[in-house]
């Protein structure tokens, strides 16, 4: 059963950004109520409803989603909201890039979506509820960063609700917070189905990330060092060096490339995110690092193919 929450019901308000192509507009929505009536109308005629939830600042990665998305469902809707509940106290929440216009045309031009779902505010000034997950929100970025999965957990169970749909998707380049989600949909029996998506990555690597956009020239030509690490140390720990052995001399190469610091650099199962005693092709690499201010975060399966 679909929660209808008061709290978010505004007044109505759908409208459409112009399109110079002649195809219809992209119809964006700012209220709940109206979302759940255009879910509606498409549920009526036998639509299945894929939503890629995003923080704007649209780029290929968020673009290579959205084209799954229309691939698995008949209509796509992309949510663009910039979560503070996320952000800690010092966290880059007022400077994180924010362009609505910017993101639109990005979309647009990459063949358009069936509409831009797009609040203003998505909590209450009374708002005291939050979901808290445990288990695999424990590790590595449940230490690093303890806020973080409460304030992702509850604003996507929120949005949940705000736009009904059949399918949600997620890259994995997050892969610790898309295992939270699943999670969170098979503990609470959310109807949703929560797919991941591979990450996408500039050619020498880097992973694509809205944050990528605060690294200076240099630090931009010194990121790659991250993913190539990574692969490294993949390709040693399946030809059997020993796991803790690899994962120093991972640490000790980044560091010594330029980082400034690591937060974790950990081998887990990709199902708990347990710490494994001996490695599987399936199982991941996940990497948190600073350059400057900027933290760049990365995983890949050890028996991932190289991009």
């Amino acid at each position: 059963m679909t929660l209808l929450l008061p709290g978010s019901f505004h007044k109505t308000s759908i409208c459409s950004g112009p399109k110079s192509d002649g195809a219809p507009p992209m119809t964006v929505i700012t209220t709940a109520i109206d979302m759940h009536r255009t879910i509606a109308q498409w549920r009526a005629a036998g639509d299945h409803i894929c939503l890629v939830p995003t923080m704007g600042s649209i780029h290929a990665g968020h673009l290579a989603l959205i084209a799954r998305a229309r691939q698995l469902g008949s209509r796509t809707i992309v949510s663009i909201y910039v979560n503070p509940t996320q952000f800690a106290a010092g966290e880059d929440f007022d400077s994180y890039p924010r362009n609505f216009a910017a993101d639109q045309d990005a979309i647009d031009a990459a063949g358009g979506v069936d509409a831009i779902y797009a609040p203003a505010v998505m909590y209450s000034d009374t708002h005291a509820t939050s979901i808290v997950p445990a288990g695999v929100a424990a590790p590595m970025e449940g230490i690093s960063r303890p806020h973080f999965f409460t304030g992702v957990a509850t604003i996507v169970f929120k949005l949940f609700q705000h736009v009904p749909a059949d399918t949600a998707i997620f890259g994995e380049k997050d892969f610790q917070q898309f295992a939270v989600l699943r999670q969170m949909v098979d503990d609470l029996e959310l109807p949703v189905t929560v797919l991941a998506h591979p990450t996408i990555r500039e050619p020498d690597g880097l992973a694509l990330s809205s944050r990528n956009a605060y690294l200076s020239p240099s630090q931009r030509q010194l990121a790659p060092v991250l993913y190539q690490t990574l692969r490294h140390t993949a390709a040693n720990i399946l030809a059997g060096a020993p796991i803790a052995s690899c994962l120093d001399n991972a640490t000790q190469r980044i560091l010594a490339a330029g980082f400034d610091k690591i937060d974790y650099l950990d081998l887990r199962d990709p199902e708990e995110l347990a710490v494994p005693s001996t490695a599987h092709p399936d199982h991941r690499l996940f990497v948190a690092a600073w350059l400057g201010t900027t933290r760049l975060i990365d995983n890949c399966a050890l028996g991932a193919d190289q991009p």
